[in-house]
């Protein structure tokens, strides 16, 4: 059987008047994630990791933020899009890895329903779409509340 790793990571900046989207779930917060989509650093990260994997790019290859139809997006629908990707190439997901790093808001009651929204778009149980998050202590542009950032590591095996 072949397996495959990849690993993705995104950066978002952080502004007042935008909503903000985390693992395919709006969260209440003063500030929301700037971006041509909706900026879920989360579902961006899993995709980059998703593409890493087979060796297909990053997510600005298949999405270009140059492409209008892109704008405002729904990130779920690129997520969606990126798995039909990797199950076209005889694919399917294991299990996700995650780490989310923000001062604010705090998720740990909002990643439940991140991992079921996950779990469901890529067709898989809760029990393998993990979630973590930390903060960086204030320090740096994450810890201003400038930022968050999103890492994801995502195993691939070969369909029978």
């Amino acid at each position: 059987m072949s397996y495959r790793i990849g690993f993705g990571i995104d950066f978002h900046q952080l502004v007042e008047g935008r909503d903000l989207w985390i693992g395919g779930i709006k969260i209440p917060h003063t500030k929301g994630a700037l971006g041509h989509s909706d900026a879920d650093v989360l579902l961006h990260a899993i995709c980059d990791a998703m593409l890493g994997a087979l060796s297909l790019g990053d997510i600005g290859i298949h999405f270009p933020n140059t492409d209008e139809k892109y704008k405002n997006i729904d990130s779920k629908i690129l997520l969606q899009e990126t798995f039909k990707l990797i199950s076209d190439k005889g694919y399917e997901i294991v299990n996700i890895d995650s780490s989310l790093c923000l001062e604010a808001p705090k998720i740990k009651k909002y990643s439940g329903e991140m991992r079921e929204t996950i779990a469901r778009i890529l067709n898989l149980s809760i029990d393998d779409v993990s979630i973590k998050a930390t903060t960086t202590e204030t320090m740096g542009f994450v810890g201003r509340e400038e930022g968050l950032v999103a890492y994801a590591n995502v195993l691939l095996k070969k369909k029978n």
